[in-house]
């Protein structure tokens, strides 16, 4: 089994939300700060990590990515309000 961890990130603005999932968390975060991957999170400026969650599957990190994304975005919100009430960036706590 790989592991796995479903995580949103926001802009400096916490004004757009974004959800993904990855085997490497670090990795995956520092691609987005530092703009190496197209699409979404470039376009946006997508740089700080507000919530993550690590699943020792990654089929069930893909599961929860899933239902996340169909929540509303206040629901999303209330989740990110509930692990990270400051909307502090994460990535310090997870970089290697």
């Amino acid at each position: 089994m790989k592991r796995g961890f479903v995580y949103i990130m926001t802009n400096k603005y916490n004004s757009v939300l974004y959800t993904g999932v990855t085997s490497n968390l670090a990795k995956r975060v520092h691609q987005h700060k530092n703009k190496t991957i197209e699409g979404f999170t470039k376009q946006y400026n997508i740089v700080k990590l507000v919530y993550y969650e690590a699943f020792d599957d990654i089929a069930e990190a893909i599961k929860k990515e899933k239902q996340i994304k169909g929540k509303t975005r206040q629901k999303k919100i209330d989740l990110i309000n509930a692990f990270n009430p400051d909307w502090v960036d994460l990535y310090d706590d997870i970089a290697t």
